[in-house]
């Protein structure tokens, strides 16, 4: 390594990625394991995936909340609970999870926030 020169930043660990021309636009690539992907443009099947990836850890989500909260409440109201908030909670939770995830002071500031809230609150 020491007489080795450095590549440029562009180049370090990327790999040679076939570029789509006349010949292969009409045919989707092969993915990993030689599934076919939705487009030969790498940039819109980012987007697909991650459209995937958000809806379907979206019903996770909601799906695990009602699970925690059916071992509290009815399952009418877990339901009510969870399908019921408003913009404003939705927008402060997506908020703090943000924060949470950013750094650890900010995971310990959320916890900390949740720790002292009244324990008889529900939101």
């Amino acid at each position: 390594m020491a007489g080795r020169k450095r590549s440029r930043s562009g180049e370090r660990g990327k790999a040679d990625a076939p570029i789509a021309t006349a010949d292969t636009a009409g045919t989707s690539p092969a993915g990993p394991g030689g599934l076919p992907l939705p487009s030969p443009v790498a940039a819109t099947n980012l987007v697909i995936a991650d459209i995937v990836l958000r809806s379907a850890g979206g019903l996770l989500r909601d799906r695990m909340e009602k699970g925690l909260l059916i071992k509290s409440y009815d399952q009418a109201k877990a339901e009510r609970l969870v399908d019921g908030r408003g913009l404003a909670t939705s927008v402060a939770l997506w908020g703090a999870s943000r924060l949470a995830r950013r750094s650890p002071l900010g995971l310990a500031l959320v916890a900390g926030g949740r720790a002292r809230k009244q324990p008889d609150s529900q939101t």
